[in-house]
């Protein structure tokens, strides 16, 4: 069995305005060495597998299809197991 760990994360292109929502409001709070804050997702998921191949590709086809929008979002994951 392995574990997948998927980040998606926001193009560096493309304007991420719930981070800048974030980073004002920790401006505001006190915390102004913040500078450049960007929002994204974070998942886990347990594969039924041993093959890191497959894992591979089948972890892939999952962002490409559904976890990210490539348009928009740039993903990575890691395999562990």
């Amino acid at each position: 069995m392995l574990k997948a760990r998927v980040y998606v994360t926001i193009k560096q292109s493309v304007l991420d305005p719930q981070g800048v929502a974030v980073q004002g409001a920790l401006h505001s709070m006190g915390f102004r060495e913040v500078e450049g804050l960007r929002i994204g997702k974070y998942m886990e998921m347990q594969l039924d597998t041993d093959d890191r191949f497959e894992a591979e590709a089948r972890v892939k086809a999952m962002c490409e299809k559904l976890l990210a929008n490539t348009v928009v979002e740039d993903y990575r994951f890691e395999l562990e197991g």
